[in-house]
């Protein structure tokens, strides 16, 4: 398509002939069930922004209140259910499945609500928060005890004013693999450190056959998973954003629809009353949004030292914004799967 639709018609007609459809999700999607970011204003545990605690060197200084942290959002999560996006989501993948088409979730969230939901086909290019990681034997491990261990019960308050437990290295958890026993960190991506490759590789390949994507609740200024949907799009598949606003992303896109996820995303059996509705429903009054007023200029898309974004995804690393006065953001972090999503 030649220009941005918020038509829901048309969204509908494309959407009932793609056979195999690509759904990124982000932060914007978990944040209707309460999930904190951990960004922007007021995006502090305890004094610390969230880029201060998830780094290797961090854990190597401080594991105690790198795991306060995680404890801290773990017990959060289990307090936290799936939204009417997340169902949505899955619904509509068992619905599909059943007609012989395809769906896949692509997501930066680590908090697991898509399963949770139902959905089976659930990439976490972030990892998860219910995870672990020996830093010893290199073990990965699902680990859903609450607490993580003795130790961190009752830690991990996020006020301010909470004093560190200062727990000992030999009581934070450990890994239970035989003869083992060596410290574990949360199985998520830190500032740093590369994507999973064998992850990265299962997302390029089902980038290269998906006929529609949809992108949900992600700022798409999260690198580089925000150059994802851009890509599907540069290849001339549609692409469909279903944001709170719009995004630097969101002028190469063939739809755009402006709302809370859960309601731009509809319950699925909406979707099923005819042919020419299956697929999502809305209010049918999404609004055509403006050109972002900066483009983003390549001279602030940089590295950390790392490889610049190719089409072949393995062994990515972070790549974040610069700061600058014409550029559309002041500063900005790959946040690297500590917070909900992009």
């Amino acid at each position: 398509m030649s220009r941005l639709s918020s038509d829901l018609a048309e969204f509908r007609k494309v959407f009932s002939k793609a056979r195999h459809i690509a759904i990124l999700t982000g932060a914007g999607v978990s944040a209707e069930s309460g999930v904190p970011t951990f960004r922007g204003p007021g995006g502090y545990w305890r004094k610390w922004q969230a880029q201060d605690l998830a780094t290797p060197e961090a854990f190597s200084r401080d594991p105690s209140r790198v795991w306060e942290f995680y404890h801290y959002r773990r017990e959060l999560m289990l307090t936290k259910s799936p939204n009417p996006a997340h169902l949505a989501i899955a619904e509509c993948e068992a619905r599909l499945n059943k007609q012989g088409r395809s769906v896949v979730v692509i997501t930066q969230n680590i908090d697991e609500l898509h399963l949770r939901a139902g959905s089976k086909h659930v990439l976490e290019i972030h990892g998860s928060l219910f995870k672990t990681r020996c830093v010893s034997c290199g073990n990965v491990a699902v680990n859903r005890n609450s607490p993580i261990c003795p130790a961190l019960e009752g830690k991990g308050a996020p006020d301010p004013n909470t004093s560190d437990a200062k727990i000992p290295v030999d009581k934070l958890p450990r890994c239970e693999e035989q003869g083992c026993n060596g410290l574990l960190r949360p199985n998520v991506v830190w500032f740093g450190e590369a994507l999973d490759p064998d992850v990265l590789m299962q997302v390029e390949k089902e980038l290269e056959m998906c006929d529609l994507c949809l992108v949900v609740g992600t700022s798409s200024i999260v690198y580089p998973a925000a150059m994802f949907a851009p890509q599907v799009a540069a290849r001339g598949v549609p692409v469909a954003e279903f944001n709170m606003e719009t995004t630097p992303a969101t002028m190469r896109f063939a739809f755009h629809f402006e709302g809370q996820c859960g309601k731009m995303l509809p319950p699925p059996w909406s979707a099923t009353r005819t042919k020419s509705s299956d697929g999502p429903v809305g209010d049918g009054r999404g609004r055509h949004p403006q050109p972002p007023a900066h483009p983003i200029p390549k001279k602030h898309l940089v590295t950390s030292g790392m490889p610049r974004f190719t089409h072949k995804l393995p062994g990515l690393m972070l790549l974040y914004l610069k700061s600058g006065s014409d550029g559309p953001v002041s500063s900005l972090y790959f946040y690297c799967g500590i917070f909900s999503g992009g």
